[in-house]
């Protein structure tokens, strides 16, 4: 029913559903372990600082009400006016305006939980990165004023959090793809809020982990290509190596998943999250058949390679690969979309006999 785009693809928590391809089956559990809450006290002194606030019932509901967009919590909001006068049952006239004889539109206010979030906002320097218990609502930086995640007030969050299928999928889908039949085990939502920090997408890289092994590294920004990864190649891999294996390793609490990290320009690396080892995660450059199977993840390689076990890593080699921001498909309508990409036949269909009407008007006015 709603108008954007619904399309299967995530990020912070990026979900592509594989067609054709049965991979080794992803337990709740696991996906519970990877959120946000669960892992922070463990690996806090290797990632950004944060703080973690429970998300009110009647914040939630407000989140998930499917209506007008309406954002609470700014200092001084917009308001939506409606006249009382020169109105008709057909057409109702909507109006921006201070008349004290109009109808106001208001959202609702949460000043308890405004006033948690202003402090913890504060306490972190004054801007925040939000996310939820898995999903940042990176699909929705395109509707802030500032085209950024980067948020200082809380109406900046409810912007971003409303408008984000990804934040959606967190509270209607946070176990699809998993293969338990046993009840969904509860979740307590939680708003997270992490320091802003300026990353610069090149220094960002997945890394995929099999049994505690490290089997593969990804570029995280794949639509791009940046020549200093290509340069440092071999750096960066003893580097993620040596961090993995120094903090991470036997320390999570599972032996599959999938973690992100940032390599600053002076080679130090931080944590950034961990995600699930399955299709409900974004694979980048791999496929999650290579990962599973852990066939053909290094192409063509030596036998002293495949001996030292090393992981695969993949990343953009020119800038003739180069591709769109796979984002760009949220910021225009969902029929679009599904017109160029074959989503939906009927609507080809039905826009094809649309063209050959107007074409045959058009032939027959002249």
């Amino acid at each position: 029913s709603c108008l954007w785009c619904r399309f299967e693809l995530v990020v912070g928590r990026d979900l592509f559903g594989l067609k054709g391809f049965k991979q080794d089956s992803m337990k709740k559990d696991q996906v519970m372990k990877c959120q946000f809450s669960a892992w922070y006290p463990l690996f806090k002194q290797h990632t950004i600082r944060s703080v973690v606030l429970p998300i009110p019932r009647n914040v939630i509901d407000y989140l998930l009400d499917d209506g007008t967009l309406v954002v609470s919590g700014s200092e001084d909001p917009p308001r939506c006016i409606q006249a009382d006068n020169e109105s008709s049952d057909d057409e109702e006239e909507v109006q921006w305006s201070d008349d004290e004889n109009t109808t106001t539109l208001t959202a609702p206010e949460f000043p308890e939980f405004a006033n948690e979030v202003q402090e913890a906002i504060n306490s972190l320097g004054g801007s925040v990165f939000p996310k939820m218990n898995w999903s940042a609502p990176r699909d929705a930086h395109w509707i802030a004023l500032n085209s950024s995640l980067k948020c200082k007030t809380l109406s900046d969050i409810f912007l971003l959090f409303k408008s984000s299928d990804f934040i959606m999928r967190d509270f209607t889908q946070p176990f699809i793809h998993c293969t338990d039949d046993s009840l969904d085990p509860p979740v307590e939502y939680e708003l997270v809020l992490r320091k802003w920090c300026e990353l610069i997408p090149g220094g960002e890289f997945r890394c995929f982990v099999k049994e505690n092994k490290l089997i593969g590294i990804s570029q995280r920004d794949y639509t791009q290509y940046y020549d200093h990864i290509n340069k440092q190649k071999a750096d960066v891999i003893n580097s993620l190596e040596e961090f993995f294996k120094q903090h991470i390793q036997y320390k999570f609490l599972d032996e599959d998943f999938v973690f992100d990290v940032y390599r600053d320009s002076m080679g130090r690396v931080w944590l950034i999250d961990f995600n699930p080892f399955g299709e409900v995660t974004d694979s980048l450059l791999f496929t999650w058949e290579e990962l599973v199977s852990r066939q053909n993840l290094t192409g063509i390689e030596s036998e002293e390679d495949r001996n030292q076990d090393c992981p695969a890593f993949r990343c953009t080699t020119s800038e003739v690969t180069v591709q769109p921001s796979p984002y760009l498909s949220y910021r225009i309508p969902k029929d679009f979309v599904d017109l160029t990409t074959g989503e939906d036949a009927f609507k080809l269909i039905d826009f094809l006999k649309l063209k050959r009407n107007e074409q045959e008007d058009s032939d027959n006015e002249s």
